[in-house]
């Protein structure tokens, strides 16, 4: 079958309204390609094999030259064999006759077979993976090369339809980043004597964009790409999963797909130590959950209290929080019939800042933003942190931007719980930036500068957002 026959398939169009939306034709081609694939076929050994490692079966040929494999091959497609290789005894060879040759490949065992990447439960599960990939590349290398030319991906219908749902949303609570120069302005005899001015100049548009969290899968019967509807050909790791929402895709394609992964909650396991734009994304809000809740709480009852963020609340009641909003999110009780001490909430919520597998400021922007602290000039140390959080991702900018305006009112109660923004940032620091290689002694070295970012983000923030 020639590659072009099946030309004429394609994704079918698809209607704006939901209702008339039709599901794609999946393309057959590859399907029928891995159908017609040559079968296995075991040349086992007439004898015994005393040598025969444990973890190979009659396949098992001993120490053979590779001229006596091939005749005992004899010519027939899919046939396989294992020798000891002569030249480098104790390893081991598979030989394996495709496309009117033998092909011999270094055979290795970890625990499992492989000659690749993909490992395999046993040496037939590996020769009839290996066969089905040999001739679909061999019949179909041109089709494979531009079968992402025309994705039906758009086509879906779903995705499209979720992401104006989630924009519209998030533009009813949101704050766009705003871009603010900062310059010298002697009628003001403010402590730094600088005004802020607002440009009206384009900024980028605030979309909670989020890759894909693509993860090699191994799909259990007929499986199609939901990039390019082409079968996923193999006997295992045929493809990859979004492990957020559930896309599959060849991995080929995974390099295409748009950065609009919309997480399904079925699949986000947790709260704590997830991804924040994943987590804000699956829940359809601004900010995380813990961010919201947690900082409302401490708005309510706890601005008065002394040392708060700085005093320790019991390590096993902030625990208990975290499994709470694990196990019940949004309807986690973290009331003051539940935990009477604030410290316990202030704990929790510096828990999952510190916990997130990316820092709300970025691990890209950590250089930048402890370069911008050592600026000696006031007014260009606070541009070029502006700077910075510009370029954060949509999500993080909102949940700082939303921490910050809390602490600096935190401060206005300095008198009666003695934390000021200095206190704040010796806090919030470490918490809110993390350098990209957990280097102790780089951690201690910037712990200076950590401390004066957040100061100032607190001191600044009605200019800084």
């Amino acid at each position: 079958m020639a590659a072009s026959s099946n030309s004429s398939l394609s994704g079918s169009s698809v209607s704006s309204d939901p209702e008339d939306y039709q599901p794609p034709i999946w393309k057959s081609y590859l399907y029928q390609l891995q159908q017609e694939a040559p079968r296995p076929k075991r040349i086992t050994c007439p004898q015994e094999m005393e040598t025969r490692p444990k973890y190979y079966g009659r396949e098992f040929h001993g120490m053979i030259p590779r001229e006596y494999a091939d005749e005992m091959l004899g010519g027939a497609e899919g046939a396989y064999l294992i020798r000891e290789s002569q030249r480098q005894p104790g390893t081991h060879t598979l030989a394996l006759r495709f496309g009117h040759q033998t092909l011999n490949y270094r055979l290795f065992y970890d625990g499992k077979h492989f000659v690749g990447e993909k490992r395999f439960e046993s040496v037939h599960d590996l020769v009839t993976d290996g066969l089905i990939t040999l001739y679909i590349e061999t019949k179909a290398a041109e089709y494979i090369a531009k079968m992402t030319t025309n994705p039906i991906y758009e086509h879906l219908g779903y995705t499209s339809l979720l992401k104006d749902k989630m924009v519209h949303r998030l533009s009813r609570g949101r704050t766009e980043p705003r871009r603010v120069t900062f310059q010298r302005d002697d009628r003001i005899s403010s402590p730094l004597g600088r005004r802020s001015a607002l440009k009206d100049s384009p900024e980028k548009q605030c979309s909670y964009e989020k890759l894909h969290n693509f993860k090699v899968h191994t799909f259990r019967g007929p499986h199609w790409c939901e990039y390019c509807a082409n079968f996923m050909w193999g006997l295992i790791a045929q493809g990859v999963r979004c492990s957020d929402c559930g896309l599959n895709v060849h991995k080929q394609c995974s390099k295409l797909v748009p950065s609009d992964c919309q997480p399904d909650l079925r699949r986000i396991k947790k709260v704590y130590s997830c991804d924040l734009t994943t987590l804000v994304k699956a829940h359809n809000t601004t900010r995380p959950m813990v961010v919201d809740m947690c900082i409302r709480e401490i708005e309510l009852r706890g601005l008065k209290s002394e040392g708060l963020y700085r005093v320790s609340g019991f390590s096993e009641h902030i625990e208990d929080v975290r499994l709470a909003f694990d196990r019940d999110g949004e309807k986690a009780d973290i009331s003051a019939d539940a935990y009477a001490d604030i410290n316990i909430i202030a704990g929790a919520l510096k828990l999952y800042l510190r916990d997130l597998p990316i820092p709300v400021i970025t691990f890209d922007l950590y250089s930048k933003c402890i370069q911008a602290a050592k600026i000696s000039n006031a007014d260009s140390r606070l541009e070029a942190i502006h700077e910075g959080l510009l370029q954060l991702p949509p999500a993080h900018y909102e949940t700082l931007r939303y921490l910050m305006a809390h602490l600096k009112r935190v401060t206005m109660f300095e008198k009666d719980n003695l934390m000021n923004s200095e206190n704040l940032g010796i806090v919030f620091g470490p918490t809110l930036m993390q350098p990209p290689e957990q280097n102790a002694l780089a951690t201690l070295n910037d712990m200076r500068q950590q401390k004066l970012v957040v100061q100032l983000m607190i001191e600044h923030e009605d200019v800084l957002f």
